[in-house]
């Protein structure tokens, strides 16, 4: 069985532009439907996937945050070089935190940073995680338990210099959260398990943002753009957009 694995997407809506970033081990698929219903409001969403994701997971652990911020930043452009003038970005998890990043980075329109990790997790924690994404990458490719166990025991060999470099990443964004002034909506899921809840609260009180806003989804869990408030969610994502200042 082959898998299907998803691709980068480009939506053409109108002017107004939104670059749409997934989470680490994720791909398009996280904000494909995000995208699709904005798209429809008349915005253009460009998704681009970072290097080493979407990809067998031998991939992933011989690329860093470096490369992936490269991914977005060329993401960025891609809009920029389509004409679009004001762009916004909207993030889950790692791309969340590359949304905050950016917005002190280059000019954003403005900022939605979901379920985005503000404290550090251990390297065992991280570890087990793409442990169990390279496990469900492998059954999903359709190969035998046997064939799934062998390689396993392979890719635990690999060295996951990614992991020090992530966490690195997380404590630099969160030291320079300070630096953001575009407007902020930062959406945070109740149940999410994979990160310290806290961070959405980090996030928002040390914006300097003088339009920001945050809202707890009670029923979601971490891949929130996914979960059983995902409606909702797009609907709150389009109305701070629409209370934005666009020149169009």
């Amino acid at each position: 069985m082959k898998v299907t694995i998803p691709k980068p997407f480009t939506f053409k809506g109108g002017k107004r532009a939104v670059l749409l970033l997934h989470g680490f081990t994720g791909n398009s698929a996280d904000v494909r439907m995000l995208g699709r219903f904005l798209e429809k409001k008349g915005y253009t969403c460009h998704a681009p996937h970072y290097k080493g994701h979407g990809v067998p997971p031998e991939e992933l652990v011989h690329t860093g945050p470096e490369d992936w911020w490269q991914d977005v930043i060329n993401g960025y452009e891609f809009l920029k070089n389509k004409g679009h003038e004001e762009i916004a970005v909207a993030g889950l998890s790692l791309g969340g935190v590359f949304s905050l990043k950016l917005g002190y980075t280059v000019p954003i329109k403005a900022i939605v940073p979901m379920c985005a990790p503000m404290h550090i997790k251990s390297e065992i924690v991280m570890f087990e995680g793409i442990l169990e994404y390279a496990r469900e990458f492998k059954s999903r490719e359709g190969k035998t338990d046997e064939q799934i166990e062998m390689e396993m025991n392979e890719f635990k060999k690999t060295p996951m210099k990614t992991l020090k470099a992530l966490q690195q990443l997380i404590a630099d964004v969160r030291e320079n959260v300070d630096m953001i002034y575009a407007p902020t909506f930062v959406v945070q899921a109740r149940h999410d398990k994979m990160i310290n809840t806290e961070s959405a609260n980090i996030i928002y009180e040390n914006i300097e943002s003088v339009i920001k806003e945050i809202k707890w989804y009670e029923e979601s869990g971490h891949v929130i753009t996914l979960d059983r408030e995902r409606d909702q969610l797009h609907e709150d994502i389009y109305a701070f957009l629409e209370k934005l200042d666009w020149h169009d």
